[in-house]
């Protein structure tokens, strides 16, 4: 049977909170194994904390990380 050619991590957000703390907010992929250093993306995370207009939600860097577990 073949081997995966794809592999599943997450992709963790660098934004912050109003306090400064990291949001914690991540989400799933799958990524090709063959693909060459880590995977970055900029996506809308919904607990970065907005300081131009004062609230939640705004589009960050998410970085690869792998699964836990």
């Amino acid at each position: 049977m073949a081997k995966a050619a794809r592999e599943k991590i997450q992709l963790r957000s660098t934004g912050t909170n109003k306090k400064g703390k990291p949001t914690g907010y991540f989400v799933t992929t799958k990524k090709n194994k063959r693909g060459e250093g880590k995977l970055k993306l900029k996506k809308y995370d919904p607990r970065a904390y907005n300081t131009k207009t004062g609230k939640l939600g705004k589009h960050v860097e998410f970085v690869e990380d792998k699964i836990k577990g």
